[in-house]
């Protein structure tokens, strides 16, 4: 093995580790795809042992592999980040940000929230989508900022806390009183009941007893169709804040503890520090405080 490994065939392991395929990585990098394959196959023989399994859908790495993007994560992400910081321009204006989240946190918060940086000359391109996917989407360099229900723990990302969301039993006030909560017609996002089990859970210590009447997989559709009188169902405060002002909605049974979910910022590590991907954050992180 050689005394010093080239720090480039370190960079592209960690690309093609992270893309999972070596097309993908060489789209990431900005290389021909043959020239991602001979800078592995070095880095291989230097180090004397294979770092990934070739297969018909990308590579696998090997247990050989795994160490070594422990040890390469963080630090080559802060090697890459200083290096992009030479050449970048200090402003954020006519950069593109291409940004994963929720369709409802998006249309209700996310966006109105980055009106500044739109105005301050960075395009916004919006991906909406389930967390796990778009997650994967940020590792391969498809996004650059993600709104993340759930705390990403990939290597190459980094999370920070946007907000926490409270989610709240509502209906329409013509329904109420009801004579039987159990009873009650439970509208929900799912079959399984995801956002409803956990607030019947959390406030009654019990599973909700019966199966939705409707299921729609979009937060606004049951925050119409409770407003129409169809049913209960569990929102996020913040989607129907309007309407509890408003009396248009109103909560069904209230609680001094209502279950929470936190909502992260997710970005790349190498690329987080990016002026229009700092603008963005900076952004969200200061209005999230109010949501």
């Amino acid at each position: 093995m050689a005394d010093v490994v080239s720090l480039d065939l370190l960079h592209t392991f960690l690309a093609v580790y992270r893309a999972g395929t070596l097309t993908r990585a060489a789209e990431l990098l900005g290389l021909a795809q043959p020239t991602v394959t001979a800078q592995l196959r070095s880095l291989e023989s230097e180090l004397g042992h294979p770092l990934f399994v070739r297969g018909a859908r990308g590579v696998t790495p090997t247990a050989a592999a795994d160490d070594l993007a422990r040890r390469l994560d963080g630090p080559m992400d802060a090697l890459t980040g200083v290096a992009a910081g030479l050449h970048e321009a200090a402003e954020p204006a006519g950069r593109t940000l291409h940004l994963g989240g929720p369709a409802e946190l998006m249309t209700a918060r996310v966006l109105p929230a980055l009106a500044g940086t739109i105005a301050a000359g960075v395009s916004v391109r919006v991906r909406l989508g389930l967390a796990d996917d778009l997650l994967t989407e940020l590792s391969q360099g498809r996004l650059d900022l993600v709104v993340s229900a759930i705390r990403p723990r990939r290597a190459g990302l980094h999370a920070e806390p946007l907000c926490d969301e409270e989610f709240v039993l509502v209906a329409d006030p013509a329904i109420l009183p009801l004579p039987d909560l159990h009873q009650a017609p439970l509208l929900a996002y799912a079959e399984e009941l995801p956002i409803v089990r956990r607030w019947w859970r959390h406030v009654l210590g019990s599973p909700p007893p019966r199966r939705a009447v409707l299921v729609v997989p979009d937060l606004r559709a049951l925050r119409a169709a409770a407003a129409a009188g169809i049913g209960v169902t569990v929102l996020p405060r913040y989607l129907v804040a309007d309407d509890l002002a408003a009396g248009t909605l109103v909560e069904v049974l209230t609680t001094a503890d209502p279950p929470i979910n936190t909502l992260y910022l997710a970005t790349r590590s190498a690329t987080r520090d990016a002026p229009h991907i700092a603008a963005a954050r900076a952004a969200l992180l200061r209005e999230g405080r109010n949501w």
